[in-house]
């Protein structure tokens, strides 16, 4: 292992499931912003919906989730029912667009809802929504709350994808980072899943997590191989503690250090890769008749908040505590307190907190950081002549990336960038160079994880 790659791992840049970023949305966009966007949506407008559920029965220590912590029912119940209520509220303000192509449930743990209350907002996606006969209807899942009865609601909501948090088999790291379920747990949550008919199936993965060896993470791989899902997702755990106070409960003595990050994250993607899983981008696997696959291959993949996506929708909808939604004027996001939230969805106003407004700048900079790290590659002269804008324009962006051009992490042939295999951890480095918000960002670093 060189020294470079090493250095090129330690630095904190974002994770580019957006341009601009969070961190830089501002309080200028309001409900009354957001209100008018909505409305300028037309039928050639096609919509994907993100429900957030900010509630889990335990927080586990490697967290980074909007969630909290919560043993009672009643939390769940009101929050389902204040959830309905924006979804009512936000087609309100829809004048005319097209169909619904894409559903995905996120948290926390949004199966945790109550079972009707589960059924009741799928049955009022299908009655304030058109959706397409091909819809993707995907949820997040704990496995450890998996049982036959959840399996059939999903199936009756008509949930086609279900994604499991598996992280990792080994128990003294599952103890590491206080989320215990065995592997057996986890299989018979996939029998009641595809029992109910439920075959597409994410599993995810995490590197990085306290006592990981080598060793460990190639039996995690083997035992996750084993249970055939048909999409692997590969995430570095992210220590944020400054962030997220949870995470100190992680004994950081025992956190692998940045080259035995790259060992882990290489030795789980070499073994995915010899099971026949297709990388996909920066961390995600699939079988080569997964749709993410064929995506990949047809230059037709995406990444937004979920990560890499094969979501075809036109403008995303956020619903739910801290959601974050774009259309084609911008990112919006809501607010990230449930008090709040419900008080201005009670009041008849949509609970929007920030968000940020595209220049002409950002479309173009936020286009080229979405190939690169989807396709690792770039023209960006193609990409120029789209926005009326000459690639010298990118000179500067070009010039931050001198140093992995020579330590062959990158090739720049006349305004073609391309991701050489050797540089593909690093994606997120390559694509930071054309992050405009990024340089007046550095004193600011930490909030963002490691490169690797």
């Amino acid at each position: 292992m060189t020294e470079a790659p090493l250095s090129y791992a330690m630095r904190n840049v974002p994770r580019y499931t957006s341009y601009p970023t969070a961190p830089h949305f501002h309080g200028g966009i309001t409900s009354d912003t957001y209100a008018q966007w909505l409305a300028k949506l037309s039928p050639e407008d096609s919509l994907s919906l993100y429900l957030h559920v900010p509630f889990c029965r335990d927080i586990c220590h490697y967290c980074g989730c909007h969630t909290k912590a919560t043993r009672q029912d009643g939390p769940l119940l009101a929050y389902g029912i204040t959830l309905e209520q924006e979804l009512e509220l936000v087609s309100g303000h829809i004048k005319n667009s097209g169909p619904v192509r894409h559903i995905h449930w996120g948290g926390g743990t949004p199966s945790l809802l109550p079972e009707e209350s589960l059924l009741n907002l799928a049955n009022s996606i299908r009655s304030l929504f058109d959706s397409e006969p091909d819809i993707e209807h995907a949820i997040e899942l704990d496995p450890r709350f998996v049982t036959s009865s959840l399996a059939e609601t999903l199936a009756r909501m008509g949930v086609n994808r279900t994604s499991l948090g598996v992280q990792d088999f080994d128990p003294a790291v599952q103890k590491a980072i206080g989320r215990i379920q065995s592997y057996e747990l986890v299989r018979i949550a996939v029998e009641n899943l595809r029992s109910a008919g439920l075959n597409a199936l994410n599993f995810d993965l995490m590197y990085g997590l306290p006592g990981q060896t080598p060793e460990t993470i190639q039996e995690t791989v083997a035992r996750s191989i084993a249970l055939q899902p048909s999409r692997i997702a590969l995430f570095g755990y992210a220590h944020v503690p400054w962030m997220k106070k949870h995470q100190r409960l992680i004994d950081e003595s025992l956190l692998p250090g940045t080259s035995e990050r790259l060992e882990l994250a290489e030795t789980a993607r070499s073994a995915l890769q010899a099971a026949g899983y297709v990388a996909i981008g920066l961390d995600h696997f699939a079988r080569p008749d997964d749709s993410m696959a064929i995506a990949e291959k047809s230059g037709d993949l995406k990444r937004n908040f979920q990560g890499y996506t094969t979501d075809r929708g036109d403008s995303l909808i956020g619903l739910g505590v801290s959601s974050i939604g774009k259309l084609q004027q911008g990112y919006v996001q809501n607010i990230s307190d449930v008090g709040n939230w419900r008080r201005a969805i009670s009041e008849n106003n949509l609970p929007t907190a920030r968000g940020i407004a595209f220049s002409m700048n950002d479309r173009l900079r936020g286009q080229i950081i979405e190939r690169l790290m989807t396709d690792h590659a770039c023209d960006l002269s193609k990409v120029c002549a789209q926005f009326s804008e000459a690639p010298q324009a990118l000179m500067t962006s070009i010039d931050t990336l001198k140093p992995l051009i020579e330590d062959k992490l990158v090739r720049v042939d006349e305004w073609k960038v391309t991701v050489l295999a050797k540089g593909r951890p690093y994606v997120r480095l390559i694509a930071a160079a054309f992050d405009a918000y990024l340089p007046g960002a550095e004193a600011g670093a930490k909030r963002h994880s490691m490169a690797v």
